[in-house]
């Protein structure tokens, strides 16, 4: 690596070197690099005396027995800068992955390419930057699951090659995210930052850049074994279904009053989630989402991306949630993992701060990506459909398998609180205001049931909430008998 002084001023930062990160992601032995000898040689009458090894290790590893190429920065070679860098070694990474329709690992650590100011001194001239690899890059988001963790300062072209990821994952303290780092901000914006206020966790958990964020660098290793546990190699194949130890028939009690009669009061989403899918199988995905929750889980072993929200944050959808949305649907219909939504969406995020952000395009966009899935979907809805947010949480046009739950409260806007709206001149004009909003709640009340829209096939069935997990169970099995036709590159190009 860069020499016993660099490692060791890598270690006192917090950060694993290079080959510690290979050694503690890979498979033991597994780990096969390519171009082990890539360097700056110094050479005396034709004889290496020293050579400065290029600070980007590639090679294919196996991550619980699931072939990978991986590509990793190695921080204490001149800080990952580009002046350390052999462009080919990175740019063969990208191709041989693309090539081999494996999937990409990304371990980054500083610039991770690009130039710098003493290149251009040394070299006498400057150049038009091009991304190396980037028609790879690109391409590779609509070919093989592409997974980036930020271990350390990750800057530039580094910075890029994180989002272009569909799981991009930041260590807290030791991993900071920038498009370039404190000094050059300082002589473009007179912004004086340090780096983890300008990029650090603290920055990106809301701004849609980074999917995760853990504690250690071990815990961002586990997530990408994890994350890529879901997916197939590439689009060329369906996701991996393993044998389930969970009963497909499993019946929780507690689902019953899960969700308060009382509509105000709000009710934690995770055990619900438990009790639905698969024990253990539940992996957040966009954490940015606010009170959006996008996840990855399975059903009898069967991968399926899950889209619900948390009523502890609200149950709009902000801008934030939209990007999730779309981030999940898109990862979805590009591997081909069916959808299930845990309906309670309550419609668009409201107030001058949402018209100011243009959640309303946001929101378009998530609903865009839901119809333009080819995915098998289904729904279980647990509370709300309101507005166009709940609308166009699943493609409703099309004949998906969709349950409702007695505790179902749905309509283009909130009945309870649109009354005092739809009536106010009536109001206005009665002779007691009051005792007749009351009548009027009373009467909507006994329009608003479940059961009635259910009378009208407005809601396919309504379901004991017990039964949930069964029917789902069941639903999949007939999904992923559709998924075989629909393989290969998704219809349009996969974006970050």
């Amino acid at each position: 690596m860069g020499g016993p002084e660099k490692v060791t001023r890598q270690h006192e930062a917090g950060r694993l070197t290079v080959r510690e990160r290979i050694g503690l992601l890979a498979d033991p032995g597994s780990f096969a690099e390519i171009g082990a000898l890539t360097g700056f040689a110094d050479y005396d009458d034709g004889h290496a005396r020293s050579i400065l090894p290029a600070n980007f290790v590639a090679g294919t590893a196996r991550l619980d027995g699931r072939k990978v190429v991986l590509g990793a920065d190695d921080f204490t070679v001149r800080g990952g800068s580009g002046d350390a860098a052999i462009h080919a070694k990175q740019v063969y990474a990208e191709q041989y992955a693309r090539e081999m329709r494996l999937p990409m690992v990304r371990l980054l650590d500083g610039a991770s390419g690009g130039g710098s100011v003493k290149m251009a001194t040394e070299a006498g001239f400057t150049y038009i930057p091009v991304n190396p690899a980037w028609d790879a890059v690109v391409d590779n988001l609509s070919l093989v699951p592409v997974v980036a963790a930020c271990l350390g300062p990750t800057v530039g072209l580094g910075a890029a090659r994180l989002v272009m990821s569909h799981l991009a994952v930041m260590v807290e303290g030791i991993g900071q995210l920038f498009t370039a780092g404190p000094p050059v901000v300082r002589g473009g914006t007179g912004e004086d930052l340090t780096k983890e206020e300008l990029g650090g966790a603290a920055v990106h958990r809301r701004s849609g850049a980074v999917e995760r964020f853990v504690r250690t660098e071990e815990e961002a290793f586990d997530l990408v074994r994890a994350f890529l546990s879901y997916l197939p190699s590439s689009v060329f194949e369906i996701p991996p279904v393993i044998a389930g130890t969970d009963p497909a028939d499993r019946r929780e009690d507690f689902l019953l009053g899960a969700v308060p009669r009382d509509r105000r009061a709000p009710y934690p989403i995770n055990p619900i989630l438990e009790a639905v899918f698969d024990a253990g199988s539940v992996f957040p995905y966009a954490e940015y989402g606010g009170a959006t929750v996008t996840a990855l889980a399975r059903l009898a072993g069967h991968p399926v991306g899950v889209v619900t929200t948390d009523p502890f944050k609200g149950a709009t959808m902000s801008v934030e949630g939209a990007q999730a949305v779309t981030r999940l649907v898109d990862l979805c219909e590009t591997f081909h993992l069916p959808i299930v939504s845990l309906t309670d969406q309550a419609g668009m995020t409201i107030g001058s701060a949402a018209e100011r952000h243009g959640t309303i395009r946001h929101g378009a966009r998530a609903i865009a990506a839901v119809y333009q899935a080819r995915v098998p979907q289904a729904e279980l809805i647990l509370r709300r459909v309101y507005g166009v947010g709940g609308a166009g949480i699943v493609n409703r046009h099309r004949a998906g398998r969709s349950w409702g739950w007695p505790s179902g409260d749905w309509g283009s806007l909130p009945v309870q609180g649109g009354i005092e709206a739809a009536f106010r001149a009536h109001l206005m004009a009665a002779a007691d205001p009051e005792r007749e909003l009351e009548r009027l709640r009373t009467q909507l009340a006994a329009v608003a049931s479940p059961f009635r829209t259910a009378e009208h096939f407005g809601v396919q069935d309504l379901i004991d909430p017990r039964d949930s997990r069964a029917l789902l169970c069941d639903w999949v099995t007939d999904a992923y008998r559709l998924l075989p036709e629909l393989t290969g590159r998704p219809s349009f190009g996969t974006r970050p």
